[in-house]
């Protein structure tokens, strides 16, 4: 039985490590050389350019520090997630102390060449980040974007019922929107098979230059905030008139509480059975400790400990500046790094055995680095659920509900390791054969006379209205090696292209490090899409991030844009079994012609396109006089159209055709390493002739495909930022990514004032068009009713 001087002697060496670990992380910033002071400071000891944040990693030092202590005593399975923005040194500091990071790079040695190694590569060219990033221990989150560990954590904790995420939110990250609604997640997280998030929120009172809100609201208004949003909060209060010693044990008090509680819940929550359980009140722990803690408390007269002034590199010392070196040294040997190592640089013992053992270690818990016994996904072969094609455009179908019975079917093979993400688009997105199989997760009050689908245990989570946390949980969830996709209505996933960047920046970096295991692909479908807003209109129509995700890394980055049902499901197979990218899909919800065959979806989505021979009249190396191409589900229609049109008033035209459903295959294989020679693209595309695009999204994609190759006789028809609540045929009319508008402008390149008839002509339909909707609000039969005939018979 442990007796009060036992706990005395382990808060001393508490406190031993917390120091060992402040110090550590100072000497990131500042130095380069003399990392344990043996030698009187000097401007060689010192960076030219110290760079990073001081601010958070103290009070973060303190968390990571008493959570060691829990994962000890009662034998957790943790881990940690760093919200606040820069503070790389914790994660690296405390692994150091650890062993871990020494486990993961041998260089950096348990001695104090180690030391000194550690320190100058810190924020430094070659080195590694100030903040967490994929070369960081125990880091699953990018600290690079505010706002999304809540939706991390919460991410990685389903389906892994064992295991706490212990998310550190600082308090200038609480105040995005994104963490925000990231109180929410305990909505979703059911006690029974999911893990634990334990947010611990960490007031520090500053920000960059400014105060944080949070920080500075009474306690009553922060508690009851925290109830009103379903949690329990705990509170620890640093006071300056407590040694360190009344501090850890404060803390500890506060920690084992909210464990305890924890267990409870996890303890209860089993007698009732996940499909009776309830959203417990979990535990939130508020920590406030002074911004910048432990550094100077003055400098030049003006506040350091407890200001903004601590958030980055509080004392202004170089190697370009000198002159107040002694007060680096100073605040260096506050911590006094002799009782912390030994001679030889050495983590002393005392402090060693306080970590945790093996994996137990946060820094090398094996959720952090591809997941706890990751598996691939058992699919079905997606043939089994493709449409028989028998004449091209003859039926009618939904691409997203034939996906769905694909998606249920995995869904039933992969019962904890494949997930559906979503804003409340689910059942809207047209995927109702995922509820004849699965319910939403939803741990609140729900009424079956209601609500529907809606259930404690589910594989669907979009019960929220918020792309980011329906994008950050799939982060989560892929990042601890898990499968699944989002799918959100096409331009509202520009609210979360900078998360997309984010995740393809950890990937990119993941990729460059041995010791990395790699990621499941994060697929995202875009329904609901630009041509089909006739419900919603101009304010729904957006498919820029086609645009913006073409410019990241290529190889990570493919943009599919299937025409049709069997494209889609050969699409979804192949994106489902990538790994190490990020799969944008682009489909359709609403009824649809189908045109192409298992055998023909088979080639798009393995070649990425293909010469369409039922709708072209030229052979294969027959030189044709205009290439039309479409990509996407509407282009692909409108394009087929324009060459029956073009087809039937100048029969003798040499036309191929050709759809496209792996767009950046188009490119260059100097720009892309998947791309198309230029002796395949001149072959498909010609080196002269004229090409007509249609395409899905912005034109400037298409011009940048084509700038680097032989063909610049080039015609297209994208989205051009004209929209309207109107028909469906008129919104495409409005870009004049339409019909008439691609034939007039292929003929009108070809002959010119020779085919004025023809060029009135579709003048006329165009007019006739807008009278047609204007009169009766419905597209005119001519378009409603139009069936694709061969050209080539």
């Amino acid at each position: 039985m442990k007796t009060k001087f036992d706990e005395m002697k382990y808060f001393l060496a508490m406190d031993k490590w917390f120091r060992a670990a402040n110090y550590l992380s100072v000497a990131q910033i500042y130095l380069r050389n003399n990392p344990l002071l043996k030698n009187e400071l000097t401007k060689d000891d010192i960076k030219l350019y110290p760079i990073g944040h001081w601010g958070t990693i103290p009070g973060q030092n303190f968390i990571y520090t008493h959570l060691n202590r829990v994962i000890n005593k009662y034998d957790l399975n943790m881990f940690y997630i760093e919200g606040p923005g820069h503070g790389g040194q914790v994660m690296i500091s405390n692994s150091y102390l650890d062993g871990s990071y020494t486990e993961i790079y041998p260089e950096i040695s348990k001695d104090t060449a180690g030391i000194q190694k550690m320190c100058k590569r810190f924020s430094f060219p070659g080195g590694t980040a100030s903040h967490a990033a994929p070369e960081t221990p125990g880091s699953i989150h990018e600290g690079g974007e505010l706002g999304y560990s809540l939706s991390h954590a919460t991410g990685a904790i389903l389906d892994n019922p064992n295991v706490i995420a212990a998310t550190v939110v600082g308090d200038g990250e609480a105040e995005t929107g994104p963490l925000c609604a990231g109180w929410f997640s305990n909505s979703f997280i059911n006690p029974v098979n999911d893990g634990v998030v334990l947010p611990i929120l960490h007031l520090n009172g500053g920000k960059i230059s400014n105060p944080t809100l949070l920080s500075r609201k009474p306690a009553d208004e922060i508690k009851n905030y925290f109830l009103g949003m379903g949690w329990d909060p705990i509170f620890f209060e640093w006071s300056e008139d407590k040694s360190n010693l009344e501090i850890h044990e404060e803390m500890a008090k506060k920690m084992d509480k909210a464990i305890e509680k924890i267990l409870e819940i996890k303890k209860e929550a089993k007698k009732l059975g996940a499909q009776n359980a309830i959203r417990p009140e979990w535990p939130v722990l508020i920590v406030r400790t002074p911004k910048g803690w432990t550094c100077p408390k003055e400098w030049d007269g003006n506040a350091i400990e407890g200001s903004f002034r601590a958030h980055q590199v509080p004392l202004p010392v170089s190697a370009f500046k000198t002159e107040h070196i002694k007060e680096l040294e100073k605040w260096l040997k506050s911590y006094k790094p002799e009782e912390l190592f030994d001679e030889n640089g050495k983590v002393i013992d005392e402090i060693v055995a306080l970590a945790p053992k093996g994996q137990k270690r946060m820094a090398m818990n094996p959720i952090t680095n591809g997941g706890i016994n990751p598996k691939t996904l058992e699919l079905s072969n997606w043939e089994n659920f493709a449409l028989d094609i028998k004449y091209p455009g003859q039926n009618k179908a939904q691409d997203m509900v034939e996906l769905a019975k694909f998606m249920a079917d995995t869904m039933l093979k992969n019962k904890d390791n494949f997930r559906v993400f979503g804003p409340d688009e689910t059942k809207s997105n047209r995927l109702f054969a995922l509820f004849d199989v699965t319910n939403r997760q939803w741990l609140e009050k729900y009424s079956d006379k209601f609500d529907e689908w809606v259930s404690p245990v589910g594989r669907i989570i979009d019960s929220q209205l918020s792309e980011h946390q329906a994008q950050g949980f799939l982060e989560g969830y892929v990042l601890t090696g898990r499968h699944g996709f989002f799918a959100s209505y096409e331009s509202f996933l520009r609210v979360i292209d900078s998360m997309l960047t984010q995740h393809m920046k950890w990937l990119k970096k993941s990729l460059e490090l041995k010791w990395r295991k790699d990621y499941p692909s994060l697929n995202i479908i875009a329904t609901s899409t630009a041509f089909q807003q006739d419900h919603n209109g101009y304010t729904h129509q957006d498919p820029g991030i086609l645009g913006h995700l073409a410019d990241k890394r290529p190889e990570l980055i493919r943009e599919y844009l299937p025409a049709d049902t069997n494209s889609l499901l050969a699409v979804m197979q192949k994106s489902l079994e990538e790994r190490n990218t990020i799969n944008l899909i682009v489909a359709s919800k609403q009824p649809r012609e189908q045109f192409y065959s298992i055998a023909e979806a088979k080639e798009l989505v393995e070649k990425g396109y293909k010469v369409i021979d039922w709708a072209s009249n030229v052979k294969d190396k027959e030189e044709p006089d205009v290439v039309f191409v479409s990509s996407g589900v509407e282009p692909n229609l409108e394009s087929l159209a324009a060459i029956s049109i073009v087809h039937k008033h100048f029969p003798a035209l040499k036309i191929r055709y050709i759809n496209v459903v792996d767009l950046l295959k188009l490119r260059s294989k100097s720009i892309d390493p998947r791309g198309l020679s230029d002796e395949e693209f001149d072959m498909a595309f010609t080196k002269d002739k004229l090409v007509v695009f249609a395409f899905h999204g912005f034109e400037g994609l298409i011009r940048d495909i084509f700038f680097s190759r032989t063909n610049h006789n080039l015609i297209i028809h994208g989205y051009r930022e004209n929209g309207d609540i109107t028909t469906s045929f008129d919104i495409r009319q409005l870009s004049e990514m339409d019909r008439y508008h691609i034939a007039k402008d292929a003929i009108a390149k070809l002959y010119g004032k020779q085919a004025q008839d023809f060029l009135d002509l579709m003048d006329k339909k165009i007019q006739e068009h807008n009278n047609y909707i204007h009169e009766y609000g419905y597209d005119m039969p001519e378009v409603v009713d139009w069936k694709w005939e061969n050209i080539n018979k």
